[in-house]
């Protein structure tokens, strides 16, 4: 009797592809492309950049996304870079953030994912004004909130999140502090 045949393991689709030199050669700005790009991944998906140079800044971003890479050069001196998503997204937090596994559970959740920019981080910012020092509020977002993290320093609070499984979903704590003067 023969074995009934295993189902092959799914394969992850193949590489999007991003060539951010045009942009660069205009005098553009080619980081929200490349985060639209990422977002725009499909769970398993890799991205496959081109830039005119080695993007080391972006490797810190793109491992606190999940992501690992490999960056060759190539002709005419520019830069091919591979972002594999890993298996599980490590979690970002602020540079000042306590340890988050000894923060209070969150007071307030909200679910945000239906929402377009910038109502989300209108939504965490009032919704942080609301709650006292050391309360912790909860979001889902659709994206990653890049514009929130600098207002949530100005603020004085902490936060830590990172993407969930499907890397669909943002998910963010957010720590209230005490106001700065």
């Amino acid at each position: 009797m023969t074995p009934a045949p295993q189902n092959p393991a799914p394969q992850n689709p193949s590489p999007r592809e991003l060539d951010v030199r045009p942009i660069l050669r205009s005098g553009g700005e080619p980081f929200q492309a490349i985060m639209e790009a990422v977002n725009g991944l499909k769970p398993g998906q890799a991205l496959r950049l081109f830039a005119p140079f080695r993007p080391q800044p972006l490797f810190k971003v793109m491992e606190g996304r999940g992501f690992a890479h490999q960056a060759q050069e190539v002709e005419g001196g520019d830069w091919e870079v591979l972002f594999t998503p890993q298996e599980s997204a490590a979690v970002e937090v602020s540079a000042d953030a306590d340890d988050p596994d000894s923060w209070p559970d969150p007071v307030e959740h909200l679910d945000l994912t239906e929402l377009d920019p910038p109502e989300p981080m209108v939504r965490i910012l009032a919704a942080a004004e609301r709650l006292q020092p050391g309360e912790v509020l909860f979001a889902l977002l659709s994206r990653e909130p890049i514009f929130l993290f600098p207002e949530l320093a100005k603020r004085g609070h902490q936060w830590a999140g990172n993407f969930d499984e499907t890397r669909t979903t943002f998910r963010i704590f957010v720590r209230v502090g005490k106001p700065k003067d």
